[in-house]
């Protein structure tokens, strides 16, 4: 199994705007701006191997939210095909989900594991997963209705 992709960008966001989010929505979203994932360019991750902040001039709404894009080929990218480039489980820790809880993942803590992204609450939780990251994915899938039931549409 490949992982591709693993990095900390701290500087594409602010710090203060790094861990926190909203833990009640289907997608984690900024409370501040109310952006997914604050802002960050989901098609990024894959084109670039890091997280980069999107732009406002490059914005489209999906799942309730607004997701930011740095230019119109990753916009029109993500809105032919945004099952590929929007993060697992909307963003939320799949290590959490795997527990039953919806913690909300940091942009910025990241894998991309078998064309899939997926955030993390901590570096930990992230090692965790890289450890087994079959075994993970697995109970987060098996979880994840519970778990976004609980959460608002």
């Amino acid at each position: 199994m490949s992982l591709v992709g693993i990095a900390l960008a701290v500087a594409a966001v602010p710090a203060a705007r790094q861990v926190a989010a909203a833990v009640t929505e289907q997608v984690v979203t900024s409370p501040q701006t109310g952006l997914a994932i604050n802002g960050i360019d989901p098609v990024t991750y894959f084109t670039d191997s890091q997280p980069l902040a999107g732009r406002p001039e490059f914005e489209y709404r999906h799942q309730g939210v607004i997701w930011r894009f740095r230019n119109d080929g990753n916009k029109a990218a993500f809105a032919r095909s945004p099952e590929v480039y929007t993060p697992r489980h909307g963003g939320y820790d799949p290590v959490a989900i795997a527990r039953g809880i919806a913690v909300a993942g940091n942009p910025l803590v990241w894998i991309v594991s078998r064309q899939r992204l997926y955030l993390f609450y901590s570096s930990a939780a992230r090692a965790q997963f890289a450890a087994n990251p079959d075994t993970i994915a697995a109970a987060a899938e098996a979880r994840w209705p519970t778990v976004s039931a609980t959460l608002t549409q």
